[in-house]
């Protein structure tokens, strides 16, 4: 298992990756996995994509990812990867996708493991309010900004 601390405009974030790829990257990696070290290189393919995508050079991830979580959950992150890039789906809308409810995919979603690379970000409320978001509403924000071509910080990917 390796594990880094990558820079980011919205801070570090903190990921991990297995033998099958890409199992976490977390918003907030100072405040989660302080202990990570800085990455080096192992996350040279994650930290060249985020850098694209921070640069509004990139809508569309194309890593190997391997979250551990339940066949629902799976599926739930699944579709989640099919939201294009700077729209918002509520919850109940992506529930009613799934045949599921929105409780539950709210839920699956909040244990989502891989954001921004898997856009949890992109799931709202009902009436299109900000709801939860690990790495804090204000990242969320940003990230949504970001997407529909709001600068929320300076564009420029961080160098290594």
């Amino acid at each position: 298992m390796h594990r880094a601390l990558l820079p980011s405009p919205i801070g570090p974030l903190f990921v991990e990756a297995g033998e099958h790829g890409l199992t976490r990257l977390y918003t907030g990696g100072h405040r989660l996995h302080a202990e990570a070290p800085a990455d080096d290189g192992a996350f040279a393919a994650v930290a060249a994509q985020l850098d694209a995508y921070f640069a509004g050079e990139l809508e569309r991830f194309d890593l190997p990812l391997a979250p551990a979580g339940t066949e629902f959950e799976r599926r739930v992150w699944e579709a989640l990867t099919e939201i294009p890039y700077g729209e918002t789906v509520s919850y109940g809308e992506l529930a009613g996708e799934l045949g599921s409810v929105a409780r539950a995919v709210g839920g699956a979603n909040a244990r989502n493991p891989i954001s921004i690379i898997v856009p949890c970000h992109r799931v709202v409320g009902s009436t299109g309010k900000l709801t939860g978001y690990a790495g804090g509403l204000d990242v969320k924000r940003k990230l949504l900004d970001h997407e529909r071509g709001v600068r929320s910080w300076d564009g420029v990917p961080h160098s290594r």
